[in-house]
């Protein structure tokens, strides 16, 4: 009877540990599936038992970008740094919550501590360079904003976006035989993209 019931008790601790660790997967299984208020509010309570952990705040932060609460995540982000100031994922969502509030200055400040940091192989590391150029691009320092975008590019170079941003940054700079290949690369990844098609017809008008 002892023996069952010590049993009973150590069956009954293993299923609350590992439930609490499925928990604490949840909130990027929840990220990843689109269920963001779901993830956010995991990532919460994994923060009121333990105010240290990081991995919750990063995707927390990832969660509220995505979700465009920009100012929380700016805030959340910040409190994670102070309990790890050097984690690369903190500082570059970070830099992606000041972005979406306006702060250009912060956001590059942060994207550049990122890039100067990572990896090459980083997760995150072409959207920052990404970020970085549309910085560029709105501060008109186009031939910047080539080389940020270039470099995001070259780190993912499927997504059509972003070449048709790169072309427009080469346009600006007057660079157009070069902006027209980037037009040309984003209409072969999206043949439907208007704003490649427009960018494509402005400056080919432009070579004539």
């Amino acid at each position: 009877m002892k023996k069952s019931l010590i049993f009973l008790l150590f069956l009954l601790s293993f299923t609350n540990v590992y439930s609490q660790t499925a928990a604490k997967q949840d909130a990027l299984v929840l990220y990843n599936n689109g269920k963001l208020r779901e993830a956010i509010k995991v990532c919460e309570d994994e923060l009121l038992e333990n105010p240290n952990r990081v991995d919750s705040y990063v995707v927390m932060c990832w969660a509220l970008v995505k979700n465009k609460q920009y100012a929380e995540a700016e805030q959340r982000a910040t409190e994670g740094l102070f309990v790890s100031p050097y984690d690369l994922r903190l500082i570059e969502v970070l830099g992606e919550a000041k972005y979406y509030l306006g702060k250009n200055s912060g956001a590059m400040e942060q994207f550049q501590r990122y890039v100067a940091n990572a990896s090459d192989n980083s997760a995150r590391i072409g959207t920052a360079y990404y970020f970085m150029g549309e910085i560029f691009i709105k501060q008109a320092r186009f031939q910047h904003a080539d080389i940020a975008l270039s470099s995001a590019v070259k780190k993912e170079p499927l997504i059509d976006k972003w070449w048709v941003r790169l072309g427009y940054a080469r346009e600006q700079a007057g660079n157009y035989l070069e902006s027209v290949n980037a037009y040309d690369e984003a209409l072969r990844l999206n043949p439907s993209s208007i704003d490649a098609s427009r960018g494509r017809e402005r400056v080919s008008a432009k070579l004539q």
